[in-house]
C-alpha cells in the first residue's frame, strides 16, 4: 500500500549492501556557519533513512569510505582482497605494464605562435588560433581537453601485440569519455589487423550508457565468444560479473581509490572453464602514480552543494562579518572551478553585467572587505543565475597533430625499477628476517611440518611487504625468460638455500609418482592418493583438517574413514608425501 508509514520500529536489522554508495558526507558545521545554516543540510538523506529506523543496521562493502564508518562504525569483519587471493577465492593480478610513450611523458606542447586547432562541438566548426604563450597539456588530460589520436594508436598497437582476440579471455578498457571510446574502437581495430592479418569486426566493441541497448551488449559481453575486447567509460566499473575478463586496461584517470578499486574488480573473478591463473593490467595513463596518495577512506563530497545563488541568498541574511566571510570564500572557491568550464556565451554575458572579465571579477572580490563584496554581489544576482546555468556540457576542445611513439613499458614492481632488483629485495628481507620469523624457519629446514595457518600468515606477511607468488612468478620469467610457476616456498627454498626452482605442479607430481611406487596399493589407496595430489596443487598443505571438509569430507567420509581405508597410516603418508615434495630437485 503506497499509504502505508513505515514506522520506527517497522525493522528488527536492516541490512545495506554496497553501503558505502551514500557519498555524501555527514559532517559538522564550524560555530560560524551554526549561525547561518540549518544543519539538517548537512545530513544526507541516506543518512536520515538508516537514523529513522530503531533497528541494528549491518553494513556490506568491498571498498569502505569515511562516511562509512561515520555511518556504521568501525568495521567489526575485514576480508580483504589480498586475503581472498591467498584463500584461493578471488584471482590475483601481475605486476601492471605502465605504457610510456613521448606524449604521455613530455605532454602535449604547443609554442608561443605555434597553430592551435579548437574543435566547438556547438557548432561542429575546427577554429584555429596561435598559441599566445607556451600551452602544456599532461597526460590526465588527453582525450579530455585534448583530442590526441597519435596516443591512442601507439597504446592500442602495444596492447594489439599482447592481446590476441583468438585465445580464451576478455579484456575490459576504460576510457574518458564516449569519444574517446570511440576513437580506441577505431584504433585498436586497426592496430588487430594489422597484427593478426583479420578479426571479426564484433570482437571489439563500445559498451557504454548512450549506447542503444547497452544491457543488452553487456550480456552478449558475458555470455558469448564475442565481443573480445569490450571498450567503456564507467558502465561497467561495478555491478557485473564477467569472469572470463583476463584483461583491464586504463586510458582514463581517476581520483577515486574506490572506484579504481571497483574497476579492477572487474577481473577478479574465477574462470576455471578457460584456466585463468591471474589477470594483467595495462596502464597507459600512470594511474598508479595518480592514486597513490589518494586515500581509500576520502570521500566523494564532503559538503552540500549550494548554489551561486543560494550563497549570494544567504550573505542577505547575516551581519557577522566572520560568517560574511565563510560565505564569500565559499562563492569564490566555487567561481574558481565554474569559470573553466563557462562557455563564450555565458562569459560574455557575465563581464556585460560585471562591467568586467571573469578573472577582474574575483580580483575585485577578494580585494574587497566581506560587507562590500556581499552588497556587490546582491545588487548582481543576475550574475549569480548565471553561473547557476548549465552550458550543456559542450566544450570546445583541442585538437592534436603531435607524433608519439613508444618509449618504454615497464612492470610495476614497486620500489624496484628491474626484476633483478626486486628479486635481490626480496632475497634481502629474507637474508635479514630468517631467524625472526619462526614460519621461515620451517619452510627452510623443516618444510614437512609447515602447518596451514603458517602458510597463510607467510603468504600475509609477504604479500603485504609486495613480495606475492604472481610477483615473484613475473619476476623470474622477465630476469631469465624461464616460466615457471613455482610456489611462494620454493621461491623462499631457491632464494635462501638455493634450491632448483621447480614448477609446482611438478613437484607435486614427482612427489605422488615415488610415493605410489613405493608400495602395492588397492585400487582404492591409488585413487584416494591420486585425489590427495590434484588437492595438493590446488591446496599446497593437505593435512588432517583438509581430509573433514570439501570432496574429502562429501566422498570420503572424512579422515577417519580414509585412515582406516589406508590401514590406520594415512597421517605418515601425508608426511612422507610432505618429505618427498620438498627433496631438492636434481
Amino acid at each position: 500500500d503506497e499509504t502505508t508509514i513505515l514506522t520506527v520500529d517497522q525493522y528488527d536489522c536492516i541490512v545495506v549492501d554496497e553501503c558505502h554508495r551514500g557519498y555524501l558526507l555527514d559532517q559538522e558545521l564550524s560555530e560560524t556557519e551554526l549561525t547561518f545554516r540549518d544543519f539538517n543540510e548537512y545530513i544526507s538523506k541516506y543518512r536520515r533513512v538508516l537514523d529513522y529506523f530503531d533497528a541494528v543496521k549491518i553494513g556490506l562493502t568491498a571498498t569502505p569510505a569515511l562516511h562509512t564508518t561515520h555511518i556504521f562504525g568501525e568495521p567489526v569483519y575485514t576480508y580483504s582482497y589480498r586475503e581472498a587471493v591467498i584463500d584461493g577465492w578471488l584471482i590475483d593480478h601481475e605486476p601492471p605494464y605502465r605504457i610510456k610513450t613521448a606524449l604521455s611523458e613530455d605532454g602535449i606542447v604547443w609554442n608561443p605562435g605555434d597553430q592551435m586547432e579548437f574543435f566547438d562541438p556547438k557548432t561542429g566548426q575546427l577554429d584555429l588560433v596561435h598559441a599566445p604563450d607556451t600551452v602544456r597539456i599532461d597526460v590526465e588530460q588527453f582525450n579530455k581537453r585534448v583530442v590526441t589520436q597519435e596516443f591512442n594508436r601507439v597504446v592500442c598497437e602495444y596492447l594489439a601485440e599482447n592481446i590476441d582476440p583468438a585465445l580464451p579471455g576478455k579484456t575490459l578498457i576504460f576510457c574518458v569519455n564516449t569519444n574517446h571510446a570511440d576513437i580506441v574502437v577505431d584504433q585498436l581495430k586497426i592496430a588487430l589487423e594489422n597484427e593478426y592479418g583479420s578479426v571479426e569486426d564484433d570482437s571489439v566493441l563500445k559498451i557504454t550508457g548512450n549506447a542503444d541497448k547497452p544491457l543488452q551488449l553487456i550480456g552478449r559481453f558475458k555470455n558469448e565468444v564475442n565481443p573480445k575486447i569490450a571498450v567503456t567509460v564507467d558502465l561497467l566499473t561495478t555491478g557485473i560479473d564477467v569472469p572470463e575478463i583476463c584483461n583491464v586496461v586504463f586510458m582514463r584517470r581517476v581520483n577515486s581509490r574506490i572506484l579504481y578499486e571497483q574497476m579492477l574488480g572487474r577481473a577478479t573473478r574465477l574462470c576455471d572453464e578457460i584456466g585463468k591463473e591471474v589477470f594483467r593490467v595495462f596502464d597507459a595513463v600512470d594511474i598508479y602514480t595518480a592514486i597513490s596518495n589518494v586515500s581509500e577512506m576520502k570521500p566523494v563530497v564532503n559538503k552540500p552543494d549550494f548554489s551561486f545563488s543560494q550563497l549570494v541568498d544567504e550573505l542577505g541574511t547575516v551581519q557577522d562579518s566572520a560568517a560574511i566571510k565563510s560565505i564569500i570564500d565559499e562563492l569564490l572557491a566555487k567561481l574558481q572551478r565554474k569559470k573553466r568550464s563557462l562557455s563564450d556565451d555565458s562569459k560574455e554575458a557575465i563581464e556585460t553585467l560585471a562591467g568586467m572579465p571573469v578573472e577582474g571579477m574575483v580580483s575585485h572580490l577578494r580585494e574587497s572587505s566581506p560587507s562590500e563584496a556581499a552588497q556587490w554581489l546582491r545588487d548582481r544576482k543576475e550574475i549569480a543565475q548565471m553561473l547557476d546555468r548549465r552550458d550543456g556540457g559542450m566544450q570546445a576542445v583541442l585538437i592534436s597533430r603531435h607524433q608519439d611513439v613508444l618509449r618504454s613499458v615497464e612492470r610495476g614492481y614497486g620500489d624496484a625499477e628491474r626484476p633483478q632488483d626486486y628479486l635481490d629485495g626480496f632475497r634481502a628481507f629474507l637474508r635479514e628476517n630468517l631467524n625472526n620469523i619462526p614460519a621461515l624457519l620451517v619452510v627452510t629446514q623443516r618444510p614437512r611440518d609447515l602447518t596451514r595457518a603458517q602458510l597463510k600468515e607467510l603468504r600475509l606477511l609477504l604479500d603485504g611487504l609486495g613480495f606475492s607468488e604472481t610477483n615473484l612468478q613475473v619476476a623470474w620469467r622477465e630476469m631469465t625468460n624461464e616460466d615457471i610457476a613455482a610456489s611462494i616456498i620454493g621461491f623462499i627454498r631457491q632464494a635462501a638455500l638455493g634450491d632448483a626452482l621447480v614448477p609446482y605442479g611438478e613437484r607435486v607430481d614427482k612427489a605422488m609418482k615415488k610415493i605410489l611406487a613405493r608400495r602395492s596399493w588397492t585400487a582404492p589407496q591409488r585413487k584416494w592418493l591420486e585425489r590427495i595430489g590434484q588437492q595438493l596443487k590446488t591446496e599446497v598443505i593437505v593435512d588432517r583438517d583438509a581430509f573433514d571438509r570439501g570432496e574429502f569430507k562429501a566422498q570420503g567420509g572424512g579422515f577417519e574413514r580414509l585412515n582406516r581405508a589406508f590401514d590406520g597410516q594415512l597421517e605418515e603418508i601425508l608426511n612422507q608425501i610432505s618429505e618427498e615434495l620438498w627433496q631438492s630437485a636434481s
